[in-house]
């Protein structure tokens, strides 16, 4: 992780940010110097939240918080923004990281796992930055980034709602970007490729040896790769990067 310390305060918001890709964006952020809001479904944040909060290296009071939120629920993102907005005073960066899959066949696939899916992954995302975006507009400057995923641009058999999801997560990155702008507010996606985490520690051998045999570099990504992609589009060094989708993927999508 970069240990990078930040020249002005801000605060963060991330989603699904108790473990895995969440966990290092966290981290990352943090020790950039910006304080972060973290939200998710799982209780472990808490411990990670309270973990954090004894590694700053910087002399600044910084602080990593943990809150339960259903980020499919629209007046539970609202009051959970308003809190972090009450508490810190501003919102600088929103991270909507937050990712489920119900993955199978589309003849054999429910529809509640198609919600299930498309509500966290696609309505989370418009939810949250729904919540930010009056706060950010009135400070005149913010950065929103996406996780979206490789899947959102080529596809894949068993993903149907899984990879609708992302490639509305992309689109929507895209006009969100062209509607705020002109207000100082930049939107990226990051899609990740094959990374090591919970989610692909769940594919069998084979499933495995046939993903890396699609990827150039030959091995699976960490979620810090995706994590330092974030902390450069959350810094002013992306302060003229708006509506892109970085892939972090080994190469595997060219």
């Amino acid at each position: 992780m970069s240990q990078v310390v930040a020249i002005e305060k801000k605060v963060a918001i991330v989603t699904g940010g108790s473990r895995g890709i969440g966990r290092a964006i966290v981290e990352e952020l943090f020790f950039r110097g910006i304080s972060v809001a973290a939200a998710s479904n799982d209780p472990a944040g808490d411990e990670m939240a309270q973990e954090l909060n004894t590694k700053s290296l910087t002399p600044e009071k910084l602080s990593v918080s943990h809150r339960i939120v259903d980020i499919a629920d629209h007046a539970a993102t609202q009051a959970f923004v308003d809190d972090i907005v009450k508490e810190h005073g501003r919102i600088d960066v929103l991270v909507n990281n937050a990712g489920v899959t119900k993955d199978g066949l589309l003849l054999r696939m429910s529809e509640a796992d198609w919600d299930f899916v498309l509500d966290i992954n696609l309505k989370g995302t418009f939810n949250m930055t729904k919540a930010v975006l009056r706060t950010m507009m009135s400070q005149k400057q913010g950065k929103i980034i996406n996780i979206a995923s490789v899947v959102g641009l080529t596809g894949n058999a068993g993903q149907a709602n899984y990879a609708a999801s992302k490639a509305g997560v992309i689109g929507f990155t895209k006009s969100i970007a062209k509607e705020v702008a002109s207000r100082g507010i930049n939107v990226n996606a990051v899609a990740p490729g094959f990374i090591e985490t919970a989610m692909t520690g769940k594919l069998n051998d084979a499933q495995r040896e046939a993903m890396l045999v699609t990827i150039p570099m030959k091995r699976a990504g960490k979620p810090e790769d995706i994590a330092r992609v974030v902390g450069f589009l959350a810094s002013p060094a992306s302060d003229y990067v708006t509506g892109q989708v970085i892939t972090v993927d080994g190469g595997m999508v060219m």
